[in-house]
């Protein structure tokens, strides 16, 4: 059983769900209700990592944060190493690549606000932010906590692309999809087995829990 692999893979699952949940929202919101006739073009790369095969994303984050590109030498001068083959590099990757899977339930359920009840609040003298913040956001809050749940659940399966920014590092980049690769190519069969069934159950507990949610009627946190 892969433990290190496996809480390495929890902590960036956990550290790449609240970045998203903190970036996703603006970019989710700004789909939602932008009126701009270029809105498609946001909305295509907000999508790309869904249809780019993994190693393709992965291999152009490699080049923008590696020792060549202006950014990798910008970051290295600041820390001494560049960030790929670090997990400071697979946070950056999992965030591009499980984006879509956060912003898109977010813009969805952000479009589903009753504007008229935008409007009443506008009229009554609330800001933009406070609209969002006391109306918006308690009216979303189901599509809120999918899209970090189907975030976190998508980067516990991540593969190509933190094999390609991370390498396979024990306990720096080496994530539990990469060491159920590693047990099989070394005919250790049993080990992978028990890993893979710990993420199995994860991620099977991760989707009922989001498809339960947008069943279910119950609030989960008061909103005030």
């Amino acid at each position: 059983m892969a433990w290190s692999a496996l809480l390495l893979t929890l902590k960036l699952a956990v550290i790449v769900s609240a970045v998203l949940a903190v970036v996703g929202l603006p970019i989710a919101a700004w789909i939602a209700f932008s009126k701009a006739r270029w809105k498609f073009l946001v909305e295509s790369i907000v999508a790309l990592p869904l249809v780019l095969p993994p190693t393709v994303l992965g291999f152009y984050v490699l080049i923008a944060i590696g020792p060549l590109s202006p950014f990798g030498r910008w970051y290295a001068s600041l820390t001494g190493h560049t960030m790929a083959f670090t997990f400071e590099g697979l946070v950056v990757g999992s965030v591009l690549y499980s984006l879509p899977f956060a912003v898109q339930p977010m813009a969805a359920g952000f479009a589903t606000v009753d504007r008229s009840l935008l409007s009443a609040a506008a009229t009554l003298g609330a800001s933009p932010l406070r609209v969002f913040r006391r109306v918006v956001l308690p009216l979303s809050r189901n599509a809120i906590i999918t899209g970090v749940m189907l975030a976190f659940a998508h980067t516990l399966g991540e593969f190509g692309v933190v094999l390609m920014i991370g390498g396979n590092i024990p306990g720096q980049t080496q994530t539990v999809s990469i060491a159920i690769y590693d047990s099989v190519q070394a005919l250790d069969y049993r080990s992978a087995n028990q890993t893979a069934l710990v993420l199995l159950a994860v991620s099977f507990v991760m989707l009922s829990l989001v498809y339960g949610l947008n069943r279910s009627k119950w609030v989960i946190w008061p909103w005030r």
